[in-house]
């Protein structure tokens, strides 16, 4: 289990450990070429391999995307029904394609509104790969930032019912082996496509010192060369958690 960057320090390095992605814009990388929704949507999911490979290729350990947010069960029901038949379909064909690749898929979110056969899949899919380290690969699905820091509330005082009763504060580090992404290291580089500026749910715990870097790309048209260029950004930023710059700086200069 990883700590919390508010606790200590994360090792700086020149490639992200960890990338968050919010896909952005498949609808309208469809609409502006006059066509239905769903041909963005499967456009996406080819960019979803193509960032996939990109990110093996770059030695980054874990890239989360947001494939469907809690909110998202507000679209129009035939997108909806689009969107589940897309996840289950490339559960089916991805999977096998992931473990040979020595990749490990995570599923995170509430994924108990998802039908019988997507729940069977996600977790053969996720037993098949348990033990791959080429990169760990999480799909967010039926997620949401809000619902991960209630759930983890819930499972601490759930397993440590005395503190309920003693009228200590909550330490927040308390939370940390209860979120979703316990298992990650917090995302060191978060990227949105399709030009919104706003983290929209997700990893709101884990996105404390994240940086943040978005782009009017649309997914569908998002490739290596993209990653590249907010692997760049990422590289130009001083981290300092709490520090100043003089404190970040000393260690280089220190005999």
């Amino acid at each position: 289990m990883f700590t919390s960057s508010t606790r200590e320090i994360p090792e700086n390095r020149d490639v992200p450990r960890h990338v968050a992605i919010i896909m952005d814009g498949n609808g309208r990388w469809a609409k502006q070429r006059l066509l239905p929704r769903v041909a963005g949507h499967r456009r996406g999911v080819e960019a979803v391999r193509a960032v996939v490979r990109a990110a093996v290729d770059r030695g980054i350990g874990y890239l989360t995307l947001f494939a469907f947010s809690s909110e998202n069960w507000r679209r129009p029901a035939d997108e909806v029904s689009i969107l589940m038949d897309l996840f289950l379909r490339a559960l089916e064909v991805e999977v096998a394609k992931l473990h040979d690749n020595g990749i490990r898929l995570k599923v995170v979110g509430d994924t108990s509104r998802f039908d019988e056969r997507i729940r069977g899949l996600i977790a053969s899919g996720e037993a098949l790969t348990a033990t791959n380290s080429r990169l760990t690969l999480t799909i967010a699905a039926n997620y949401g930032g809000r619902w991960d820091i209630a759930q983890a509330a819930r499972m601490h005082y759930r397993r440590h019912p005395e503190a309920l009763a003693d009228g200590a504060p909550l330490d927040p580090d308390a939370l940390v082996p209860h979120l979703a992404l316990a298992y990650a290291p917090e995302p060191d580089l978060f990227i949105r496509t399709g030009g919104e500026k706003r983290v929209s749910n997700f990893l709101l715990w884990q996105l404390a010192y994240t940086e943040l870097w978005f782009t009017d790309r649309l997914w569908p048209d998002f490739d290596a060369a993209a990653l590249d260029e907010a692997i760049a950004s990422y590289r130009t930023r001083e981290r300092r958690y709490g520090r100043t710059s003089e404190q970040v700086a000393a260690p280089a200069t220190s005999p």
